[in-house]
């Protein structure tokens, strides 16, 4: 057996380093370690409970709002307050933006330029793909930023600022919509979706989202010119489509107003109801102390440095006991999405399937925010008063661009007494439990064949995921 280390690796938020067992050619075993610990947790304890909403944001630069979001919900919830419906809008709106600058920004910037490493020289594709995405140099990233930006302008008429903002609080949004402001917003999202349907797909919104099996899409990308339909002929001659499958489980929490349900998917495609008490966090392989997993209402984050066997600072949350995975392949799963659905009915969840979702989810979430904004009516409420008890939780669940988010807080004396965080990385990059189930990138991650053209093959698996480690290790 051989033992190889692949870290850090870049084009990554935060730091990671992926250790496999080499037999035979192929990956027998892998362990996934985020090394950095930061300790968001224990910073809270002891805190007014609105600091909250100026803490939890700061433990990412990329999806700050998801964070912001979930800090409101448990907020609202321990308040026992529900936002007007403007500010419900608001929210959502400013969730689906962030979400869709990251799925984008993950595509041109983290994943695509994997495809211009020089063990692919002998490909026909690869030359068109490194000029096209080679890190820096590529011309992929000049036409994305303008697109990008504009999703950022959304952002300001609806949150003031990003990332970080303040505008998200438990009784909605203070970040109220003028009439002018929500024809701008509109326009704004016309130039958004002017990117997406004429570089990534290169083809309409509507004619993307109405593919329904995966002939159906390997015919539809045939010729066509798009940054999408270009990865997908990629992706097709290395058989990315049967690359990376990790168990066949899911979890969402549900978003965008309803648009994609929450669920527990199964291998068998049935849908089951969430139920959160049935979360809990294994920590056995953390460096952190030991105990029997408990629910995130009750969880402890308490650093044990020298932990025999521990191997990470990620803890390996589990629903019944269970690894899931979660993230946009897991919402549209839920939703019963039918193009991401036949995908994995054919191969399981692969490095493929991970990337159509995410472009499923902009050809879906795109023209449903146009409505949300039209939705929104100026002049009536965005927030109400939220007054918090001295003594309450409150748990709030959302849906970041990478998964499954949670963050469950306890109110002691009018002061943060407990406060646990459990993020979409955490689910999908979570380490072996105490009965010695790997984690979902750990698994997907087995049989891999690991040898000369083989580290971009590791590290298209690992992106599939779109890690985010400084929110894994909060």
């Amino acid at each position: 057996m051989t033992r190889i280390r692949l870290g850090p690796f870049n084009r990554v938020e935060g730091d990671l380093e992926v250790l496999l067992d080499v037999t035979g050619g192929s990956v027998r075993a892998a362990r996934v370690n985020a090394p950095l610990f930061r300790g968001f947790e224990q910073l809270l304890a002891g805190r007014a409970p609105e600091d909250a909403l100026t803490i939890v944001p700061r433990i990412c630069g990329i999806c700050s709002v998801a964070q912001s979001a979930a800090a409101a919900a448990a907020l609202a919830a321990a308040a026992g307050v529900r936002p007007p419906r403007n500010g419900e809008l608001a929210r959502v709106l400013v969730q689906a933006t962030e979400n869709l600058a990251d799925h984008l920004s993950h595509f041109y910037l983290f994943f695509m330029p994997d495809f211009a490493h020089a063990a692919y020289a002998g490909r026909s594709w690869h030359g068109d793909l490194a000029t096209r995405f080679t890190a820096l140099r590529g011309s992929a990233g000049d036409d994305l930023l303008p697109a990008r930006a504009r999703l950022l302008n959304v952002m300001g008429f609806l949150a003031g600022r990003w990332p970080h903002t303040l505008a998200l609080q438990p009784g909605g949004s203070t970040r109220a919509v003028t009439a002018a402001e929500r024809v701008r917003l509109r326009s704004l999202l016309r130039e958004v979706r002017a990117f997406v349907e004429g570089v990534l797909l290169g083809d309409t919104l509507e004619g993307f989202a109405a593919l329904a099996t995966w002939p159906q899409l390997q015919a539809w990308a045939a010729g066509r010119r798009g940054d999408f339909p270009t990865f997908l002929g990629a992706a097709g001659d290395l058989g990315l489509e049967r690359i990376g499958r990790a168990g066949d489980s899911f979890i969402s929490f549900g978003a965008y107003d309803g648009l994609f349900p929450a669920g527990i998917r199964r291998p068998d495609g049935a849908v089951d109801a969430v139920d959160p008490a049935k979360i809990t966090e294994d920590v056995r392989h953390a460096w952190l102390v030991d105990g029997e997993p408990l629910p995130p209402a009750r969880g402890e984050t308490r650093v044990l440095v020298d932990k025999e066997g521990a191997y990470t600072w990620c803890k390996a949350p589990r629903y019944a006991g269970e690894a899931l995975e979660t993230g946009a392949l897991a919402r549209q799963l839920v939703a019963g999405t039918p193009l991401p659905c036949d995908l994995v009915a054919r191969h399981g969840a692969s490095v493929t399937a991970r990337v159509v979702a995410r472009m499923v989810e902009l050809a879906t979430v795109l023209p449903a925010m146009d409505g949300w904004v039209r939705a929104l009516v100026p002049g009536e409420p965005f927030c109400l008063p939220a007054p918090l008890p001295d003594e309450a939780e409150g748990a709030g669940l959302v849906e970041a661009a990478r998964g499954s988010l949670g963050h469950w807080l306890r109110i002691e004396r009018g002061r943060i007494a407990h406060y646990q965080i459990v993020a979409p990385t955490t689910w999908n990059f979570s380490p072996h439990d105490r009965r010695g189930r790997p984690g979902p990138l750990e698994l997907a991650l087995v049989g891999l064949p690991v040898g000369d053209g083989a580290p971009p093959l590791v590290q298209h698996v690992v992106r599939s995921f779109d890690p985010c480690m400084v929110c894994t290790v909060h």
